[in-house]
């Protein structure tokens, strides 16, 4: 088989996908490599997650021609209702008002995943999977891969490597870029659960003093729970009967959505802020959760990723049409400057509102709730949260049919 190409994929999971769905008529030889079979990703308790798209994602993935065949599989946020439990603040953010369709949708990640992989394999990129990588080693010209596959050994070389491997990212570790975490001593639940009464494209993100509580529209009368605790707190509602654990819940969130069941199992991840400290080296990058892992307050995670994946396919196409190096280092650090002040905000918000809103200190608790009781009567500024929310807020990266 062919062992030279122009850039090098690690990870065929959904940032990788869509990074080569992005650059399909650049021009570019691009091989992607996975660690796990399509089999084993698909039979993965990941891929039951909920995924949650803000419109700005949901215009990218249309733009690589990723969304018309599976938005029927997508339940719309048309509202999100924002609380703190105990206390009398409150924000309403309206599709309606802003003159938009959605705010953004929730997805299960099986579903886009599988369409986003079927339409990869139509695009004739070169996949190795089950493949794991074993080292790398980089001159001034490439970079080169050393994989195990088909129990044998072979070297892949490329004029540029990408690591969205996720993030336990061998690439990243194999590069020894190190990282800086944050420990938030909580844990997140996560499961489904069935509602009495319809959720009317609602979510809502309901704070307390253990950490956010969300429930996302799915479809029919089902909502997706990330519910946010300490680690004792999560240990102990992990180990109660279905029965205990649907009244601890319900007691939390309240009957807006009437009498809740389970109609999933529960599972539980502990939450650290995770940064790598830097995305380049050499004739490599990383994106995606390879450089970042957020909380998951506000359902930012796969959204920030996507823009990574999107900017670097719009700065590949762009020099790879100059006849340009697409390795070159200089060139990759200016991609990961584009990107800084995106990461920075976002990691920012993400982070600050999970130390403001999980903390019930007099003095703050009285200052957040006004905030969110002024906002609620504010137009303007209403409307710019709402814009941030959908991702909207700031220049969208254009690929696909959008260049």
């Amino acid at each position: 088989m062919r062992t030279q190409y122009d850039a090098l994929i690690i990870g065929g999971g959904l940032a990788g996908n869509c990074l080569a769905l992005a650059l399909q008529g650049s021009g570019l030889e691009i091989a992607m490599v996975e660690a796990q079979s399509r089999e084993q990703l698909q039979n993965s308790w990941a891929g039951d997650r909920a995924l949650a798209l803000a419109a700005g994602t949901v215009t990218m993935l249309d733009a690589l021609g990723a969304w018309q065949g599976v938005s029927d599989k997508a339940a719309l946020i048309e509202d999100i209702h924002v609380s703190d439990r105990g206390h009398f603040g409150k924000t309403r953010l309206s599709s309606k008002k802003e003159g938009v369709k959605a705010l953004g949708y929730v997805i299960k990640a099986r579903d886009i995943e599988n369409h986003v992989a079927d339409l990869v394999e139509r695009t004739g990129v070169v996949k190795l999977s089950p493949a794991r990588l074993a080292g790398l080693a980089s001159t001034d010209s490439d970079v080169g891969a050393s994989l195990e596959y088909s129990d044998e050994s072979l070297t892949l070389t490329a004029k540029l490597l990408i690591g969205a491997d996720g993030g336990n990212s061998s690439v990243r570790k194999l590069l020894d870029i190190g990282q800086q975490t944050t420990e938030y001593g909580q844990t997140a639940l996560v499961t489904t659960v069935n509602c009495s009464l319809p959720h009317r494209n609602t979510a809502f993100e309901r704070f307390t003093v253990s950490g956010p509580l969300a429930l996302l529209p799915i479809e029919g009368s089902q909502c997706a729970v990330v519910w946010t605790n300490t680690h004792r707190d999560a240990e102990s509602l992990m180990s109660v009967s279905d029965e205990e654990f649907i009244e601890r819940l319900q007691d939390c969130f309240g009957y807006r959505l009437g009498e809740l069941s389970l109609a999933a199992p529960r599972r539980a991840f502990p939450l650290t802020l995770v940064q790598a400290e830097t995305m380049v080296k050499g004739r490599a990058v990383i994106i995606g959760n390879a450089v970042h892992q957020l909380h998951p307050v506000a359902g930012q995670g796969f959204n920030l990723g996507l823009r990574d994946v999107v900017q670097l396919a719009e700065m590949l196409i762009e020099q790879a049409k100059r006849e340009r190096d697409i390795g070159d280092p200089m060139f990759l650090r200016s991609y990961a400057q584009s990107r800084r002040k995106d990461l920075n905000k976002i990691i920012s918000f993400t982070d600050n509102v999970v130390r403001i809103f999980s903390n019930d200190w007099i003095a703050l608790a009285a200052a957040r709730n006004l905030g969110l009781a002024l906002l609620d009567t504010l137009p303007g500024g209403k409307s710019l949260l709402t814009r941030h929310a959908m991702g909207l807020a700031g220049r969208l990266p254009r690929v696909g049919n959008r260049r």
